[in-house]
């Protein structure tokens, strides 16, 4: 038997709650996935899993198991990464979660920079703003907008982010610019933003100097993914939130214009996430370093337009 190997088949076991999706994160059929737990379970001579027909229950003896063989393993990894770091280039690939806003506006322009360093490495992007089982769909990390709820998580902050208001400019045709945002309540109406995981349409959010308003918008539609929601501010069903970077081309063609220029939101921290039970390897640090990078120049890059630019008017 290959103790590492039956080790690193049993941790998976655990995290994932079944032997079905262990075998699909690991890539390796179902029995040989048993038969490596087997014979963990033969040669500690102790029961590790309880099976039933739908999930596994841990034992007391194979939590305590799962506590060290998860910390080796983890210290393992860490001290091939430390070596090979320093001898060859990072390879493998990373799975990374994160909405279409980030995907298409800051990685893919960039995305043969990332390519030219990191020869090596792969990228795999599970797109859109849904709840993600880490470990099941071996994602290594996420990058998300909001501080983090979830204490499974280990949260790195890499950027805060500027949201402004925008509408089409068939909408401020037919209904007007507003100049406070208590205005918008008199008719007006949003395109509703909601997060998968948390089900509610997000209100609008302003600040001026000490001064906080918040709005709640009748909308037409309501959407949980950036695309959509971009569409229909452009189509001109309602005002939108969105972050000043990922709206740029929108408003550099005309078909979106920003609106309350004196009001903005208050900047939304972002932060790249990773379970704690997955050590963040060699391959995986290189993308975050990279990404935090591209993601604090296209603020800095915005920021430096939006003080050269004149403010709209009605």
């Amino acid at each position: 038997m290959d103790q590492l190997s039956a080790m690193r088949v049993f941790t998976r076991v655990v995290e994932t709650g079944n032997f079905s999706k262990a075998a699909h994160s690991l890539k390796m059929p179902k029995t040989t996935v048993t038969t490596a737990v087997q014979a963990l379970e033969a040669h500690l001579a102790t029961k590790l899993l309880n099976r039933t027909t739908r999930k596994v229950v841990v034992t007391t003896d194979g939590a305590l198991y799962y506590e060290r063989a998860a910390r080796i393993l983890s210290e393992l990894d860490e001290l091939d990464g430390s070596l090979s770091s320093s001898q060859a280039q990072p390879s493998g690939k990373v799975r990374v979660a994160l909405s279409g806003a980030f995907a298409d506006r800051i990685i893919m322009p960039a995305l043969c920079d990332f390519h030219t360093r990191y020869p090596k490495i792969q990228l795999e992007f599970d797109i859109g703003d849904r709840i993600v089982d880490y470990v099941a769909e071996n994602i290594d990390c996420a990058l998300r907008a909001g501080t983090p709820t979830d204490q499974s998580l280990v949260a790195r902050k890499v950027a805060d982010l500027e949201l402004r208001t925008y509408a089409s400019p068939i909408y401020l045709e037919r209904m007007g610019f507003p100049r406070h945002p208590r205005d918008l309540e008199n008719g007006h109406f949003g395109v509703g933003y909601m997060k998968a995981y948390e089900g509610r349409v997000f209100p609008l959010q302003f600040r001026k100097e000490d001064e906080e308003v918040e709005v709640r918008l009748d909308y037409v539609i309501s959407v949980n993914e950036f695309r959509s929601y971009m569409a229909a501010a452009v189509a001109g069903i309602g005002v939108a939130q969105a972050i000043a970077f990922t709206v740029r081309d929108y408003v550099d063609r005309g078909e979106l214009v920003e609106i309350l220029p004196d009001w903005p939101r208050d900047p939304v921290p972002l932060y790249i996430v990773y379970p704690q039970t997955r050590h963040l390897s060699n391959k995986v640090r290189v993308f975050v370093d990279w990404l935090a990078k591209k993601l604090n120049e296209a603020n800095q890059c915005e920021a430096q337009l939006k003080s050269a630019a004149p403010k709209a008017e009605a």
